[in-house]
């Protein structure tokens, strides 16, 4: 029997299309996109960021056991 195929999109991918449809599709700013990404960046460099990716890490664990 065979066994089945698991595909793995990256998390970075799946952000940047929803970000794509936002923009394209619900009116979402160049300005709105820049200001979440300069927001995330900065983000990334504070002591919170361990904890957040702790966070994304279990929730998306939790998806992916049902």
């Amino acid at each position: 029997m065979r066994q089945p195929v698991t595909v793995s999109i990256p998390l970075v991918a799946v952000l940047g299309a929803i970000v794509w449809i936002a923009w394209r599709y619900m009116g979402l700013r160049a300005w709105h996109i820049a200001v979440c990404l300069l927001f995330g960046f900065f983000l990334a460099a504070t002591s919170a960021a361990p904890q957040i990716r702790q966070l994304v890490t279990t929730i998306v664990q939790s998806f992916s056991q049902h």
